[in-house]
């Protein structure tokens, strides 16, 4: 043992530590010393740190030099303030073992109670005003818990046998039963040990307490506890701390009991007391839901004095920590012991309520409410909810199965499941599934990770079930009594009916409401949001970025404006392409494309030679070009080509004229046409099945002819590397025609809107560049029509012409690129794409996801900016762009533009502007705010984790 060692300080008295060593004595810890420090009724005890923990697991998981001594000392200490004695037959000390990480993770790790029972501190306990059947009691649920947690025996199997003693003695709850019963199962629980083990159930108490700080330390690194983390991206090195704690019962008589509170309702963010107690409880009770527990609400009535108590110290709480509290508390003979508080998991719903409500009262500042709300909950206010007339429809029809508690709000459709492996398999799969259980466990996390919302037929609302829902943010309606589950035939019974897996249900976790099969939804009104719309107009004061949207159509630039966006950073002129009546326009002018413009090239290469001719050459060249003129006026490939684009100019300038109303004032970048043009074709293989029926039902020889004609052209245009191949503004380099229709488009929308009395402000941009050839090429093409259109139509509009940079090289001479760009938008898709050399579509479904849970990646690099690889591209761009053009207006465009990790990074790199889907407005938003502030502090808020 070394000196370093020896003297390290693994354990913390209550009194010895504080709020603010969180990291080292876990937010439990960390709680209860400050409780202590404040002079609130809390048991003695002390803490094991986290330190210790990651300790454990370097010394392969062996406690670490000196750590069982202080525990040692600290039970010596606890003993002294109790006056009892741990192992003392006459006065026991019974302590519970609780774990607490410093990043709250309710529910994921292990507590035991009552630890220090054996048969001769058991006659101790008898001898309590308590009594033998309280005695009994502790003690089975000692036996209990610590068999499951530290010798690893099912927990089914224990409530076997207590089932079986209640059906042998016809009892219908647990509360019948009496001394003697307990007795019982006691002896068949230890039986049952010794069967599965092969020992006996440990006597000594110093034997189980080191046994179960051993356990409670594994449980860091057990399945539920690894799955929450991985979901909510929590850090797996920072270990849990151990917190022994004076055991106080709430099962002693009927003026004990036990609870959790909560300053204000996490499910709404209402300011009331809000929880649920049971007397003559432990604390399991409550949140198993094996007992329907009362509202905290009826104490007030039952016993005003304790509810007086309990309330004056929830408001000493919350004030303290400036945040809701949830608060565990014990009554053991009508004397209020609190067990715990932390920062309270809520809603996305409270959350937003709770931070706007707190600033308004003046408890804290408006930037520290933007810090309380984690944008992915926007997006959980924003989601689908059934919609109004449908469930009418369902109640009328006799679908609405029955009503629960409304646990967690949300809407959820999806098809019962009643296993959490099953759940967790269906939705890697991205089935939607509803987990229906009797009530949910800690094991059942991975279930619950992955399905659409949870069913449970017991519990309340700080049940398990419950308490993790709300924290998922997914929809939970829980103590549903009319649900009945038989786990072995896999059906349950909802009222009157009888569903099996897989058959689909609806919940309302708003309303409590079970619905039979899918209920169709309706997106939420932004505009009722009152605390979401003053948390963003705070957002707005505070952040440096801008947030524009992605919109392809007036409703998506309406949707993009009533969510706050200031512009639009990329409409896909593509996507305006696909519309029923005008993609047979769109075919025909591909069909006829390369033929056009071979034409049309011919034409050109004579005028550009016969410019460069000596006198001699002319004539020759001068017949050449007539005859190239006059192919191009008999060509019908030109003549369809022509039409086609004629056509479609139509169709563009209104829909670039409705765009650019709906954005009056407002910039709006368009992007020319991107994808590879067989896109817009049918598929190779389906023409190639279709021509070989046409010719064996023996069709028409026009038909089949017309049929060839459009497979050859398809097999023509194949390419091995589509999206490294035809696209972008190599398209418009060598079909210069579409460029042309969509900058006549462009221009002729806005000057037409102008001269209505609209300001109409577009900016073209020119995709996948890697060269400045590239760009000056186009650049031309687009200034020049756009000019002739302003000329024709007596109007003078301001307009921009910038690039993509969606290419490495286009980053690496970003200097030179910039001569000619007057904005760069980064595409950070198809950026990450030939940056990492992964094709996405591919990738995605069948390695990238594996190298995430393995480790090989952090995160999906197309979800969260790859912030060392295509990051320092980024950087490098934005630089080099400014050192040539000084003020030069930068964004993104890509998905990333809604991640608030990846705006973290624009807002640090110096871009002006993040632009996102509409609906992604909201989140970016806040994020960009909480970017400004700090984001460091933003995702450490455990309360939002």
């Amino acid at each position: 043992m070394t000196v370093a060692n020896a003297a390290k300080k693994w354990v913390y008295l209550f009194h010895e530590g504080s709020a603010d060593m969180k990291d080292l004595l876990g937010g439990k810890g960390a709680g209860l010393a400050e409780m202590t420090q404040a002079r609130l009724p809390v048991p003695p005890g002390f803490t094991v740190t986290t330190e210790a923990c990651n300790a454990y697991y370097r010394l392969g998981k062996e406690l670490p030099p000196g750590l069982w001594e202080q525990v040692l000392n600290g039970i010596k200490s606890v003993e002294q303030q109790t006056g009892k004695g741990f192992g003392d037959s006459g006065n026991p000390l019974l302590v519970s073992v609780r774990s607490g990480a410093p990043v709250s993770m309710p529910g994921m790790m292990d507590t035991i109670l009552n630890l220090g029972l054996n048969t001769q501190t058991l006659q101790g306990l008898i001898q309590t005003p308590g009594g033998e059947r309280f005695a009994y009691d502790a003690y089975r649920r000692f036996v209990q818990m610590f068999s499951r947690i530290v010798l690893d025996v099912s927990g089914d199997l224990f409530e076997e046998i207590i089932v079986a003693r209640k059906g042998v003695m016809g009892y219908t709850g647990d509360t019948q039963m009496e001394a003697f019963d307990w007795k019982f199962v006691t002896e068949e629980f230890k039986g049952l040990v010794h069967r599965k083990t092969k020992k006996e159930f440990p006597e000594d108490p110093y034997e189980q307490l080191q046994l179960a700080i051993r356990a409670v330390m594994e449980s860091w690194n057990g399945r539920r506890a690894v799955d929450y983390r991985n979901h909510y991206r929590i850090p797996h090195d920072t270990g849990t701390a151990v917190n022994i704690v004076a055991m106080v019962f709430g099962n002693m008589d009927e003026n004990s009991g036990t609870g959790v509170a909560f300053t204000r309702d996490p499910a709404t963010g209402e300011r009331i007391l809000y929880g649920e107690y049971l007397m003559n409880a432990q604390g399991e009770d409550v949140v198993a839901g094996i007992r329907t527990p009362r509202k905290i609400a009826e104490m007030a009535s039952a016993n005003p004095g304790l509810y007086q108590e309990l309330s004056t110290i929830a408001r000493r709480l919350e004030q303290h920590y400036r945040d809701a509290q949830d608060m565990e508390f014990t009554i053991e003979r009508g004397k209020l012991y609190m067990l715990q508080t932390r920062s309270a998991k809520r809603t996305a719903q409270a959350a937003m309520k709770m931070a706007v409500d707190m600033a308004e009262e003046g408890l804290v500042t408006e930037e520290e409410a933007l810090l309380r709300v984690e944008p992915a909950q926007i997006n959980q206010l924003l989601l689908p909810r059934f919609d109004a007339i449908a469930k009418d429809i369902a109640i009328k029809r006799g679908d609405l199965l029955a009503t629960g508690l409304n646990a967690s709000p949300g809407a959820a459709s999806g098809k019962i499941v009643f296993h959490p492996d099953r759940a967790a398999e269906m939705g890697e799969r991205n089935e939607g599934v509803i987990l229906v259980r009797t009530e949910t466990n800690p094991d059942d996390v991975h279930g619950m990770l992955k399905a659409k919302g949870i069913l449970t037929a017991r519990g309340g609302a700080t049940s398990h079930a419950a308490v993790v829902a709300r924290g998922l943010g997914k929809p939970c309606v829980a103590g549903c009594e009319a649900l009945e589950v038989d786990y072995e035939a896999q059906t349950c019974r909802i009222g009157k009916v009888h569903l099996k897996e897989m058959d689909e249900i609806s919940i309302d976790g708003a309303t409590g409401q079970v619905f039979l099969g899918r209920l169709p939804t309706t997106a939420p009104s932004f505009a009722e949001q009152r605390e979401l719309r003053t948390l963003l107009n705070w957002a707005n004061q505070v952040k440096r970025l801008g947030v524009w949207a992605n919109a392809d159509t007036p409703e998506d630039a309406q949707r993009a404006l009533e969510y706050g966006a200031e512009g639009i950073g990329l409409c896909r002129t593509e996507h305006m392409f696909f519309a029923e009546e005008r993609l047979p326009v769109v075919r025909q002018m591909i069909l006829a494309a390369p033929e056009a413009s071979e034409v049309e090239d011919r034409v050109r290469r004579v005028e550009y030679n016969l410019s460069l001719a000596t006198a001699e050459q002319r004539p020759l060249l001068e017949q050449d070009l007539v005859q190239a003129r006059e192919a191009l006026r008999t060509s019908r490939a030109a003549k369809e080509y022509h039409h086609a684009l004629e056509r479609l100019w139509q169709f563009q300038t209104e829909d670039f004229k409705s765009i650019l109303k709906a954005m009056t004032g407002k910039p709006v970048i368009i992007r020319l046409l991107d994808p590879p043009l067989h896109e817009f074709l049918p598929r190779y293989e389906d023409l190639l099945v279709e021509f070989t029926e046409m010719r064996l039902n023996g069709a028409g020889p026009n038909e089949i002819k017309e049929k060839e004609e459009l497979l050859r052209a398809v097999e023509n245009m194949k390419e091995a590397n589509p999206m490294l191949g035809l696209r972008g503004c190599r398209l418009g380099l060598m079909y210069g025609a579409i460029n042309e229709m969509q900058a006549r488009a462009i221009m002729t929308a806005a000057c037409e809107l102008k001269k209505e009395g609209y300001d109409p402000q577009p900016e073209i941009m020119v995709p996948l560049v890697g060269y400045l050839s590239e760009l000056s090429l186009v650049k031309e093409v687009v200034v020049r029509v756009c000019e002739q259109v302003q000329h024709d139509k007596g109007v003078k509009i301001p307009y921009k012409v910038g690039t993509m940079i969606e290419l490495p090289r286009a980053a690496l001479m970003a200097d030179e690129i910039a001569r000619e760009a007057e904005f760069f938008s980064f595409g950070t898709n198809d950026l990450t794409q030939t940056t990492l050399g992964i094709s996405r579509d591919d990738a995605e479904g069948k390695f990238l996801l594996h190298y995430v849970t393995r480790g090989i990646l952090k995160e999906n690099p197309f979800q969260v900016l790859d912030r060392d690889g295509v990051g320092q591209l980024i950087q490098m761009g934005v630089e080099r762009g400014r050192r040539t053009r000084p003020g030069l207006h930068v964004g993104i465009c890509g998905e990333h533009g809604g991640d608030p990790s990846s705006i973290e990074f624009c807002h640090n790199a110096g871009l002006d502007y993040v632009s996102c889907s509409p609906f992604r407005v909201p989140v970016a938003r806040l994020a960009a705010a909480q970017a400004a502030l700090g984001s460091d502090s933003a995702h450490g808020m455990a309360s939002t984790k």
